[in-house]
């Protein structure tokens, strides 16, 4: 019977074999830390911060490009799962966007805010993150004013709609105008 070599199966720490019981052969220990213990430290070793990964942003409109692969630091996005902040190597995940306030912050230390109404945010394995909104604007363009003079027209269109699609449309745009307002204040 021919022995087989377990050099390439996944490497365990050697905490698993310490709490063995003591019916595990010492020699089984020792050969099994032998096996083990040079990948597993390797695997486990702490990156620097000279090697910190980085996340590269694409970030568009269709009346604009705002970001096209630039490295930044992290993303916060609004979507209808609940908002949430994107970090280099974060889990893949595709959402979809809420209207709301994306804060993007930049590699400089700076910190910029957009407003968008509604889109799209896929989240890649190898750090890259691309974000299509249906509407971009920069927060302090913003008119709290005219937010506020479309969140009343909006809730009148409601009070006064007839059919469901009338009913449907006003309820996305009140959403849509209290997103502004919250933004703006």
């Amino acid at each position: 019977m021919e022995r087989k070599v377990f050099r390439d199966r996944i490497k365990l720490p050697i905490a698993f074999f310490i709490g063995l019981p003591s019916g595990v052969s010492s020699r089984f220990r020792l050969h099994a830390l032998r096996l083990f213990s040079g990948r597993f430290t390797q695997a486990c070793q702490v990156r620097g911060y000279a090697d910190a990964p980085s996340m590269s942003l694409t970030f568009a409109a269709p009346s604009q490009v705002l970001y096209n692969n630039i490295s930044v630091k992290q993303v916060d996005v609004p979507s209808f799962s609940g908002s949430f902040g994107i970090l280099p190597a974060h889990v893949p995940t595709l959402a979809v966007l809420k209207p709301g306030v994306v804060t993007v912050f930049e590699n400089d230390g700076s910190t910029k805010k957009f407003f968008v109404s509604s889109g799209t945010v896929t989240i890649n394995e190898d750090s890259t993150v691309q974000l299509l909104a249906e509407e971009a604007v920069p927060v302090d363009t913003l008119d709290i004013s005219a937010a506020r003079e479309l969140l009343a027209q909006s809730q009148s269109q409601l009070a006064s709609a007839s059919s469901d699609v009338a009913k449907a449309e006003a309820e996305i745009s009140i959403e849509v105008s209290e997103a502004l307002v919250k933004a703006c204040e």
